[in-house]
This record gives C-alpha cells, structure tokens and sequence, in this order.
C-alpha cells in the first residue's frame, strides 16, 4: 500500500515537471498572425498596435530563454489577442477605404459625365448657331441673286414738270436709257417742235418693238445732238 502512495505521488511530480518544461504552444500561431497582419497592411495602417502585439511576442520570446515556458505562452496569448483586435481594426480600416475610393471613383464619373453633357451641349449650340449662320448667309446670297423684277414696260408717258426727253427715257419703265431719248423725240414730233422744250401734261407716246439698228442710230444721234 505504502509502494502504491509513492508511485503516485512519483507520478504526479514527473507530471508536474513535464508541465512546467512543456514549451510555449502558441508561439508558431503568434508567428503567423504577425506574418499575416503585415502581409494585410497591419503595420502599415496601425503601426502603434501592430508594434504593441509585435512587442508581447519579443517579451515571450525572451522569456523561453530563460525557459518560463508559462509566461512566455501568456505573452503569445497576448499576441494573438492584440493580432485579433488589429485584424479587425485593419479591415474596418480597409473597408473605409475601399468605400471612400468606390466615393470618389463615382463623383469622378459623375464629373466626367457632367462634363461630357456640358461639351455635347456646347457642341450643339456652337451647331445650331453654325447652321443658323449658313442659313442667313445662303438667304443672302439667295436675295443678292434673285433678279430685280423689272417695273412694266409703258406705252404712254405723261411729262412732269421740269422733266426732260433724256430724263424720261432713263425711266426703267420707258427705256431705261437716257441716250435713246431721239426715239421718243420721233415718235411725237406731231407735239413736239423742239426736243428741249417739253409742258407738263404732255401725253407722249412710247414706241416698242425697236430693233438694235433703231437703238444705235438713236445713241448716234443723241451723242452727235445733246440737249445739254
């Protein structure tokens, strides 16, 4: 009976020195989660907490020296605590930024599409105006072209006072030509004893259907006999 109590009590201090020798079982995963942390930025967005979670691991790593295995597994407990803390904080912190650049990247298209609108519109005035411009040119030039209707061809003319046969034959309903005044000269000769001399109410008759001949022995006569 007295061999069983000692063997037991052999046994439970071997356990007990096992235990207090067992190394650190959270060091490797303390390693891992400060690898992955600064894979995923952690130091670079939270340096301050990534440098408090990096130092309890430095402590524990300290401590297995002088192998106080249990302390130096409360320090990589430690690690893995702040580690899980800044890994959440680093994917708020990612996701904020995420969001703020998903802002921006919207207010710049809708930058952009504002000011594709604006250019369109402008375009648009700078056609319309262009076209509008075209138009009135082409009016112009439509108006300038169309021929002047002539006034009506008369047979008869009644003098004015002061007018003379020149002045008459320069009307565009007479000839349109004061050296072929000698034609109306002939054509009343009945009424009309000297060319400079004409009365107001006289009624003088037109004469038409002239040839070139009869218009150039008129402008002849005119140029050898002028009334001035």
């Amino acid at each position: 009976m007295r061999f069983a109590t000692r063997l037991i009590a052999l046994l439970l201090i071997l356990t007990a020195a096992a235990c207090a020798t067992q190394p650190p079982q959270y060091r490797d995963e303390a390693i891992a989660t400060l690898e992955r942390l600064k894979l995923e930025g952690g130091e670079r967005l939270r340096p301050a907490e990534y440098a408090s979670a990096y130092q309890a691991f430095l402590k524990g790593d300290s401590l297995i020296l002088s192998e106080e295995y249990r302390e130096a597994d409360r320090y990589f407990e430690m690690t893995l605590l702040k580690g899980e803390l800044l890994e959440r904080a680093v994917q708020q912190e990612t996701e904020r930024q995420q969001a703020e650049a998903r802002r921006l990247a919207e207010e710049k298209r809708k930058a952009e599409l504002e000011l594709r609108a604006k250019n369109e519109a402008e375009r648009l005035a700078r056609a319309r105006a262009e076209a509008a411009a075209r138009k009135e040119a082409v009016e112009v030039e439509r108006r300038k072209a169309k021929p002047q209707k002539e006034p009506p061809q008369v047979n008869s003319y009644t003098v004015k006072r002061g007018e003379s046969l020149p002045l008459i034959a320069s009307h565009p309903q007479v000839f349109g030509d004061s050296a072929l005044w000698p034609l109306i000269y002939r054509a009343n000769r009945a009424q009309i004893r000297d060319p400079r001399h004409l009365w107001p109410g006289q009624v003088l008759r037109i004469p038409r259907n002239l040839g070139r001949d009869d218009m150039a022995e008129a402008r002849r006569y005119a140029q050898e006999r002028p009334l001035h």
